[in-house]
């Protein structure tokens, strides 16, 4: 005969779990020694395990009770059933362990594979980490409010930066964002891409420097992340209307003001 530490030595369970389980009924009290000291026989030992494992394996204790008291039948069905309950928890477990796994490639998390090939490529070519964070965090909200089109979108990317211009302005604006809004620096800069704008449209029409179909607060939001992100960029665009061109995320042509500048007429020179 068992004494109650034993019983639960064997089972591997707490003598608390013990007392527990015969306060809820699943485990029937045992006779009681001449000391008073429950005493167990080695069938308690094979019920305390079955409750243990049913427990373990999340089954509600009231069930618990019905399946110990199930005929053979019964119980192998109420275990297969528990079975294909725990095959599916195990499933989505391990799916979203796949998902934190790829935290460690952080972007991945959250973007599409081809927008993930984009920034490393962005990163090939030596492009500031800012810049490409400035990126990364505009296509988050892009491509979960517009997935149907990111292929697009990456794809018109994917042929702008095969221009060397462009490569050249996304390196010069890395450079530019150890600078203060008031560099001059950045006149330079906003010459640059306003050429580059007024060329690409000229050439391949409005819609190519522009990401269509976005609502204007999605605009906002975008524009704002690119401005926390590089506070330059705020400058740049003031610049950027008095040589032709305004927005950040989206671009739309506006007459230059009055007296706008050096960069206004290379700006009308490029059209």
């Amino acid at each position: 005969m068992l004494t109650i530490g034993e019983l639960a030595s064997y089972a591997g369970v707490t003598v608390r779990a013990v007392r527990h389980y015969h306060a809820k009924g699943l485990l029937p009290e045992p006779e009681r020694d001449r000391s008073g000291y429950r005493r167990y026989d080695a069938g308690a030992v094979v019920e305390l395990i079955k409750i243990r494992t049913l427990a373990a394996a999340g089954v509600p204790l009231a069930r618990v009770r019905e399946l110990l008291r199930a005929d053979e039948e019964e119980f192998a069905a109420a275990v297969a059933d528990i079975d294909r309950r725990l095959r599916a928890e195990i499933a989505q477990r391990q799916r979203l362990r796949e998902r934190i796994a790829r935290l460690a490639a952080g972007d991945q998390l959250v973007l599409p594979p081809e927008v993930v090939e984009f920034l490393e490529r962005l990163r090939a070519l030596g492009v500031d980490e800012r810049i490409v964070a400035v990126e990364r965090d505009g296509w988050i909200p892009l491509a979960a409010h517009s997935p149907e089109r990111v292929a697009e979108w990456v794809a018109r990317k994917r042929e702008q930066i095969a221009d060397p211009q462009l490569v050249d302005f996304y390196l010069t604006l890395g450079r530019a964002l150890d600078r203060s809004a008031g560099d001059p620096g950045l006149v330079e800069l906003a010459d640059k891409l306003a050429a580059y704008i007024t060329r690409m449209a000229d050439e391949q029409g409005e819609d190519y420097v522009d990401v269509a179909g976005v609502e204007p607060p999605f605009v906002q939001l975008m524009d704002d992340l690119a401005f926390d992100t590089a506070p330059p960029a705020r400058r740049l665009i003031e610049l950027l209307k008095e040589r032709g061109w305004t927005g950040w995320t989206r671009l739309e042509r506006v007459d230059p003001p009055p007296g706008a500048g050096p960069g206004d007429s290379a700006v009308r020179r490029s059209r």
